[in-house]
């Protein structure tokens, strides 16, 4: 990973994605001085910087009176409202999304698409039992019939990608723990500039 530094196009949607206790969370937090409790994006510059727990964080409480499916839904309407928002603005924008299932990939691309932003997966690779591991450190632990709803999802996910298929994203990213802790900033800049290179041939001169 030269430089430890990951560039996007400007005006891109980042959607950061792996297993349940991957280090995501982490990885923002580390990046972006995230302290964990922000119920609101982070802005650092033109960059919106949104975790699924945001939103998660701005409901909480509120909604003790709705089973869980509704909840959830609140909640990630919650957190898809913001990156549209977001986006809407002309920010660039890292995000945090759990799910990696296609139908939750093919719905941000087409919100990517809507406001005429690319679309860039960052996929952070652990395995399952670091994952778990990872699970228990931060005392969550997820079912396991959704982790192993996840995990196939991931699987799926990861195996395109690392054949050469990042569909429905423009371009998807894999870094493992070991190059996630060393990675210093995720940069929103255009592709450096070719050199010239000079014609091949005879010139004419003209008169």
């Amino acid at each position: 990973m030269p430089g430890a530094r990951l560039r996007f196009p400007p005006g891109s949607l980042v959607i950061l994605t792996g297993l349940p206790g991957a280090g995501k969370t982490t990885l923002l937090r580390r990046l972006y001085g995230l302290h964990g409790a922000e119920s609101v994006p982070l802005m650092a510059g033109t960059v919106a910087v949104i975790d699924s727990a945001q939103s998660k964080h701005h409901w909480h409480g509120r909604l003790v009176w709705a089973p869980y499916p509704l909840r959830r839904a609140v909640v990630f309407g919650t957190h898809v409202g913001r990156i549209r928002r977001a986006l809407l603005a002309g920010h660039s924008v890292v995000a945090h999304n759990r799910g990696c299932g296609a139908y939750v990939l093919r719905g941000f691309a087409w919100l990517a698409r809507r406001h005429g932003a690319d679309f860039h997966l960052l996929l952070l690779d652990a395995p399952p039992e670091a994952a778990l591991a990872g699970q228990r450190e931060r005392g969550r632990v997820v079912a396991p019939r959704t982790f192993a709803r996840h995990r196939r999802s991931w699987e799926l996910l990861l195996t395109r990608v690392r054949n050469g298929d990042p569909a429905p994203a423009a371009g998807a990213r894999v870094v493992d723990r070991t190059q996630a802790a060393r990675l210093r900033a995720i940069v929103f800049e255009p592709a450096p500039a070719e050199p010239a290179r000079p014609p091949i041939g005879p010139q004419s001169t003209g008169r």
